[in-house]
C-alpha cells in the first residue's frame, strides 16, 4: 500500500472559497490567523512552531502566507495553494516580522483574527496594521468542525495507526510471557509502540507530514492507570494488573486515538465490575452519536451508565472531544456544550472509571458521525475476551 498524506490542491481551493463566503457574510475584508493548525488548514504549511511567527492572511481574492526566511523554501515546496509567500529576515529582527506582510497586503480594512491569537500578538498587529479594525472571528474553527472526504481518509489511516500500535503493545507483553522473562516496564512498552507506529507510518505512506506527536501515547498499569493522563514510568507490569494503552498519532496532520483496557490474567470480580460498567457506557455513548444530537445529551447518556452502576465518584472526565488537526478540539462531548452533532464530525468516545489506589478503566474509539449515526474508525476489539492477556 502507498498512501499520500498530502491533501490535493482542490481541498485548499475549496477551503478558501468557503472562507471567502464567510468573510462576505460577516462583513470582513480579510482574516489573519497564526495558530499552526489554522495555518496548516488554510495553506498546507506544516512546520515546527517556535518563537518565529507564521501566519496566513486571506481576503476576497488573495491568500498570502507569511513565514520566516529560513522556512521560505520549505513553504514553497508545500504550499501551491497560496497566491504569495512573503518572508521576514529573522526574529525578533530590526523591524516587526509582520512588516513584509503589511507591504504586501496593506494596512487598512476590517479584518478578522482567530480566537487563538494571543493578546501580545494582537497588540503587535495593531501597531503594524494601524489602519485596520480588528474583530475576533471563529470562521476557521467553524469550518474545521466538518471534515471533508479527503480529511476523513486521513483520519481512517490515523485510526489504523492507533490499532497497529495496540497490537504491537499486546504482542510485546505476550512475547515476554512466552519467553518466561520479565514483563516490560511502562516506559519500555511506550517506546516499543511508538517505534512500531512510526515505522508503519513510513512503510505505508508517502509524503509523511511530521507533527509534534507523529505516533505515541500513554501507557500505564496497576494503580498508575487510575491517573487519567499519567505518563509512562519505570513501573514493571505484573500479573493481575489492569493496563491501559492509550495510543494514537497523526496521518497528514489529522489525528486519531485508539485506547483499550487490558488484564494480565483473569480479572477479579472488582475488575470485572469496573470494566463492564465502562464498556456499557462506551457502547451507549457511541450509539448516541448521530446528526442532530446535542453534545451535552450524548455525554449525559454515556456517563449516566456509570452513575447508574453506583460509580459516580470514579468519574474524572467527559465522554469525549472532537479530533482533527488537534488531538483535542471542538465539539466537546460534555455537559457545557449545547451544540448539535453533524455528519462529518470526528470525535472520541472515551468514558473512564478511575479508582484511586486500584486502577483505571477506559475504552476509546475515534468515531465518525455519519448521516446514519456513528462509524467507529478504530477497529481493535473491545470486548472482555479480547482484552484478557493469558499468563
Amino acid at each position: 500500500m502507498s498512501f499520500s498524506q498530502r491533501l490535493p490542491l482542490s481541498f485548499y481551493q475549496d477551503v478558501h472559497r468557503r472562507v471567502r463566503t464567510e468573510l462576505e457574510h460577516h462583513g470582513l475584508d480579510a482574516l489573519l490567523v497564526d495558530d499552526p493548525h489554522e495555518v496548516a488548514y488554510l495553506s498546507g504549511f506544516f512546520h515546527h512552531p517556535n518563537e518565529r511567527p507564521a501566519a496566513v492572511w486571506i481576503s476576497g481574492d488573495r491568500t498570502v502566507l507569511l513565514v520566516p526566511e529560513l522556512e521560505r523554501e520549505h513553504a514553497t515546496a508545500q504550499c501551491a495553494a497560496v497566491d504569495e509567500i512573503v518572508a521576514f529576515a529573522e526574529y525578533p529582527g530590526l523591524h516587526s516580522p509582520f512588516e513584509p506582510l503589511a507591504r504586501s497586503v496593506g494596512r487598512s480594512g476590517t479584518w478578522g483574527h482567530s480566537p487563538n491569537l494571543s493578546t501580545g500578538r494582537l497588540h503587535e498587529l495593531q501597531t503594524v496594521f494601524d489602519g485596520v479594525k480588528w474583530h475576533m472571528s471563529g470562521i476557521v474553527d467553524s469550518l474545521r468542525l466538518i471534515k471533508s472526504p479527503e480529511e476523513i481518509a486521513l483520519h481512517r489511516q490515523a485510526a489504523a495507526l492507533g490499532d497497529v500500535m495496540l497490537y504491537a503493545g499486546r504482542d510485546l507483553i505476550e512475547a515476554a510471557i512466552a519467553d518466561g522473562g520479565a514483563l516490560p516496564t511502562e516506559a519500555e512498552l511506550a517506546g516499543h509502540v511508538a517505534r512500531t507506529g512510526t515505522s508503519w507510518m513510513y512503510e505505508n505512506h508517502n509524503d509523511v507530514v511530521v507533527v509534534p506527536m507523529l505516533a505515541a501515547g500513554l501507557v500505564y498499569a496497576g494503580a498508575n492507570s487510575a491517573f487519567p493522563h499519567g505518563l509512562p514510568s519505570s513501573y514493571r507490569l505484573q500479573a493481575g494488573d489492569t493496563v491501559i494503552l492509550s495510543l494514537g498519532g497523526a496521518v497528514g496532520g489529522r489525528y486519531a486515538e485508539s485506547e483499550r483496557t487490558f488484564f494480565l490474567g483473569d480479572p477479579t470480580d472488582d475488575q470485572l465490575r469496573y470494566f463492564s460498567a465502562d464498556h456499557r457506557a462506551q457502547e451507549v455513548g457511541t450509539k448516541e452519536l448521530r446528526p442532530g444530537a446535542l453534545c451535552r445529551d450524548v455525554n449525559r447518556a454515556c456517563l449516566d451508565v456509570i452513575r447508574d452502576a453506583g460509580l459516580t465518584e470514579y468519574i474524572r472526565h467527559r465522554q469525549g472531544h472532537g479530533i482533527g488537526l488537534n488531538f483535542h478540539e471542538p465539539p466537546w462531548l460534555e455537559d457545557g456544550d449545547a451544540s448539535a452533532l453533524e455528519a462529518g464530525m470526528v470525535v472520541s468516545s472515551e468514558p473512564g472509571i478511575y479508582v484511586p489506589g486500584h486502577a483505571g478503566y477506559r475504552i476509546s474509539d475515534t468515531v465518525l458521525v455519519t448521516d446514519d449515526g456513528a462509524e467507529r474508525l478504530t477497529r481493535y476489539p473491545r470486548d472482555l475476551d479480547d482484552v484478557i492477556i493469558n499468563l
